[in-house]
């Protein structure tokens, strides 16, 4: 009988194109994901080719979306006389978790197109390596325990604390959206407990970045996986 996996190891395998108009540079892309090493089993086989489709998909969207947008935004400044854009993206990863056969990361990508327009997304991932499967967010929770409306209120604490001590700004209605923009598919593992995250700009302005909120094990009946 074969044994599971307690834990990935992983190297970082990476992939850069570079686009031109009339020879001039004006996209690049970088992408960092992680591999796994010996990918040697079912499960570690499975997990590479998930992060090979996303680096190609990635690629794919930077050609099929950024690179039209630079190659515009190239012409028109030739036309003004105006410095040439050079649009950049990139996407990369953190493994935050990676025990008890539970493999958890999330991954980053960062486009830096027009002056002063910089846009973050991040995807979260975690890995049941017995399966090679992922586990959804509310397998951390015992059944019927309303952790969806918890998780809500524990970022709506954590808010008010953040701006009543006037480190952070929301927008005027993340009440609202708290509720409207929650994504169960928006999480990863840490040593300190469950992450949930929200998107750029969908709760507070972009100097706030991503918005992430941790609930320790523990608390609200969470297990340690």
């Amino acid at each position: 009988m074969k044994k599971s996996l307690t834990e990935l190891h992983t190297e970082t395998f990476t992939a850069e194109r570079e686009w031109t108009v009339d020879g001039i540079p004006v996209l690049s892309a970088c992408v960092c994901v992680p591999q796994p090493v010996p990918a040697m089993d079912r499960v570690s086989r499975r997990i590479w080719r998930y992060y090979q489709l996303q680096c190609r998909s990635f690629l794919r969207y930077c050609e099929g979306w950024l690179l039209p947008q630079a190659a515009e935004e190239y012409r028109a400044a030739l036309e003004a006389s105006t410095p040439l854009p050079q649009f950049q993206a990139t996407l990369n990863y953190r493994v935050t978790y990676n025990e008890g056969g539970v493999w958890s990361l999330y991954t980053q990508s960062r486009e830096v197109t027009l002056p002063g327009r910089t846009l973050m997304q991040r995807w979260g991932d975690t890995w049941d390596l017995r399966t090679g499967y992922p586990v959804s967010m509310g397998e951390f929770f015992p059944r019927r325990c309303g952790w969806k409306r918890q998780l809500t209120a524990l970022a709506a604490a954590e808010i008010t604390r953040q701006e009543e001590a006037g480190i952070a700004r929301y927008r005027e209605n993340w009440k609202r959206l708290l509720r409207r923009r929650f994504n169960a598919r928006s999480f990863y593992l840490t040593d300190e407990g469950l992450t949930f995250f929200y998107p750029m700009y969908a709760i507070a302005p972009a100097v706030e970045g991503i918005p992430s909120f941790t609930v320790p094990f523990g608390e609200l009946r969470v297990p340690r996986p």
